[in-house]
């Protein structure tokens, strides 16, 4: 369909203006009859804002995720600190058993935040180090002098990745970062900054890791992505301390001794190494296998030397005799950032994970549980609203392997569970619900649907693709040989690739996947399809009795047989990425894309274009029944539409947090966000937090 009529829609709800903008409406008022109601709603939007700002959206799980490092307050091991990937540091005033947001890092969303430092001579003097993964410029070091109520930045080391910082035990004011440009040093507690590492070296750069002398702060060894070195003065020159390292080996981790100022632990990718002659010589520790070799950590326990954690990509080991001999006390799929041991019960270790967040031991690293009370690190994919029950949400995760999968809150978020059982670690980017109220998840690695009956509760798989293929065959007819052509099954093949989009809520469920469009008409038992119009690219699908639809970047399919052939749709010229599109019960077609929201009501022959929302970069795009309200969101705002497709009113809230996904659970909106887990409306209901706009046509 080639030929289509295009209208626009415009709206004035939900846009904050400056001054100079109400001043022009002023002056027009007597021009414009719509001045004094623009200008009334544009005033009212600007005190809605106000207010909205004062009552945030809650990060309410599910808890875990990604956790950097840990520390302690000194002498009060039970007040702890903890940094994550997305800038936001944690507090625990409960020995890691719960956790509550303290700040984030201004600047970016995607501080690593690496090295947390809490000043021995003034516990309120909290020190944070970062980097950024996907710019090397990207980091730096921030201070706060009131427990973490308010930060600065340090100007002298704005910009700069930090992968290492060290305090000087012998004197507090001293302090050490280990840079992508090299060492700096600081006497004044982190207010100026000097490089110590000489500025043109070709050798002492990317420092990863840090150690200073308990006695002396000029005696420094630095850990750089090649191999480490050392100073005995200050800085004014440096020596290679490569004797029996294997080249070529990146630092991640050093300590000393503290009773015992020669013996120095080193870690690196070619594995552990010590020396007992303050760097001279090294010798490498047996008894950790090299598939784990990456120890991103050491640390000593404070009450026993002897004792030493090695934490690595390939799980926890650990030392009871000064390295001779290690064990490991995790599986090997838990990745290890940090190790927190207690210096007033050695027993409580807390290790800050990848994937896991916190896992904290009671008996000495024996055991692990997770330890992620008040943690909302999750990186959300798949977000569903139980249709019969608004305090029932199901989320799906990504990256997170065996630690995530689907996870579940029966009383709207307070608490969940997980609910992996069959998905073997596999990533879930899609969760639907069946017309009968089962759940059925699309994954990076094929379709699975939960059985319920057994105990656990298990995902199980639907991936058989049982296509027909038409073939000639010759037969005798009538005494004569005819060619004839014949349906027969083609060999069973198992989706195994990524499922982009499902619709399961009638009686034939629809799937967009890497093999392409797929109908079902026996519960996902088998699928017949592929691509359609030779493509496969489909991120979205959505049907209503027959009809169908599925939308790729630059298309929309349209079926009216359930799937069984299909046609391609006609769209505005002007749309360069098409992301969600959803039938409404009326059949009107609803669409998000880059340029914003559209529908139609005649299947593709006229669109028109919801203009003048704050964001048209549209991510997310569902009709929700419950509500009859067309819900929108963008991952590059923090705010939500709910659209009235009668009226073409909407209501705007605003979350805090740039959101991938939007949905309503009965009186309330939940959203998931783009790093920080679900989102939850605050308050009961929510009601009077939504400001009204209006989408008036154009005359």
């Amino acid at each position: 369909m080639e030929n289509f009529t295009f209208f626009i829609i415009k709206g004035y709800g939900g846009i904050s203006v400056g001054m100079c903008s109400l001043l022009l409406l002023l002056r027009s008022q007597r021009r414009n009859r719509l001045a004094k109601p623009v200008l009334a709603l544009i005033l009212c939007g600007l005190w809605a804002v106000g207010l909205r700002a004062q009552e945030k959206w809650s990060p309410v799980g599910p808890p875990g995720g990604d956790a950097r490092a840990l520390a302690a307050v000194p002498g009060d091991p039970s007040h702890l600190y903890l940094g994550t990937t997305n800038s936001w540091l944690y507090e625990s005033n409960a020995s890691g058993a719960s956790w509550h947001r303290l700040a984030r890092m201004q600047g970016s969303n995607a501080y690593v935040l690496d090295h947390i430092l809490v000043n021995p001579d003034s516990p309120t003097t909290l020190y944070v180090a970062a980097w950024q993964a996907d710019n090397p410029q990207g980091g730096g070091l921030w201070i706060s002098h009131d427990a973490g109520r308010t930060w600065q930045e340090s100007a002298g080391l704005h910009g700069q990745s930090i992968l290492a910082f060290a305090q000087a035990p012998s004197n507090p004011h001293i302090l050490f970062a280990g840079t992508l440009r090299g060492v700096f040093r600081s006497d004044d507690s982190g207010v100026t900054w000097t490089q110590i590492s000489p500025p043109d070296s070709h050798e002492i750069h990317e420092i990863e890791s840090l150690a200073i002398d308990p006695n002396n702060p000029d005696v420094v060894y630095a850990g750089t992505w090649h191999l480490p070195w050392k100073t005995t003065n200050g800085g004014r020159s440096w020596s290679n301390i490569k004797r029996g390292l294997i080249v070529d080996s990146d630092v991640f981790s050093i300590i000393i001794d503290p009773q015992r100022t020669k013996t120095v632990y080193l870690s690196a990718c070619s594995g552990i190494y010590k020396s007992e002659t303050a760097g001279a010589l090294f010798h490498k520790i047996q008894g950790i296998p090299n598939s784990a070799r990456r120890t991103r950590v050491l640390r000593q326990d404070p009450t026993n030397p002897q004792v030493v954690y090695a934490g690595t990509t390939e799980g926890l080991y650990k030392t009871m005799d000064g390295g001779r001999t290690f064990r490991r006390m995790t599986a090997a799929d838990v990745i290890v950032n940090d190790v927190f041991v207690d210096p007033r019960n050695p027993q409580h270790v807390l290790l800050a994970t990848d994937r896991g967040g916190v896992l904290a031991s009671n008996d000495g690293g024996e055991t692990f549980a997770q330890s992620n009370t008040g943690i909302s690190e999750r990186k959300v994919e798949a977000l569903l609203v139980d249709r019969t029950d608004p305090q029932r949400i199901y989320v799906g995760v990504v990256n997170d392997k065996n630690y995530g999968g689907v996870f579940v809150s029966s009383n709207g978020g307070r608490t969940w569970a997980q609910q992996a059982s069959g998905l073997d670690g596999r990533d879930v980017y899609v969760l639907a619900q069946t017309s009968d109220g089962n759940l059925v998840a699309g994954t990076n690695a094929g379709i699975f649907e939960l059985n319920r009956s057994a105990d656990p509760p298990v995902w199980e798989a639907r991936n058989e693709i049982a296509n027909t293929i038409t073939r000639t065959v010759t037969e005798t007819h009538f005494h004569t040989r005819v060619n004839v052509e014949k349906r027969t099954k083609a060999p069973t093949v198992e989706l195994d690739g990524r499922v982009m989009a499902l619709d399961v809520s009638g009686d034939v469920w629809v799937a967009s996947t890497s093999y392409g469009l797929l109908t079902s008409h026996d519960k996902g038992a088998t699928w017949q399809g592929g691509p359609v119009m030779g493509a496969s690219d489909y991120d979205s699908v959505t049907h209503l009795g027959k009809l169908v639809a599925a939308a790729r970047p630059n298309g929309v399919v349209l079926s009216e047989d359930s799937g069984l052939t299909w046609w391609p749709m006609g769209l505005p010229k002007m749309l360069t990425r098409i992301r969600r599109i959803a039938f409404a019960q009326d059949g009107t077609l609803w669409l998000g894309a880059r340029e914003g929201v559209y529908f139609s009501r005649d299947k593709g022959k006229t669109w028109m274009w919801v203009d003048r929302l704050p964001f048209r970069d549209v991510d997310d795009l569902v009709v929700d029944a419950a509500t009859k309200r067309v819900l929108v969101s963008s991952r590059n705002s923090d705010q939500i539409f709910a659209i009235d497709p009668k009226t073409l009113t909407w209501n705007w809230y605003q979350t805090g947090y740039p959101v991938a996904l939007i949905r309503a659970a009965g009186g309330r909106m939940v959203a998931a966000s783009v790093h920080h887990g679900v989102l939850l409306e605050p308050g009961p209901t929510g009601e009077k937090l939504a400001q009204t706009g209006s989408v008036p046509a154009a005359q």
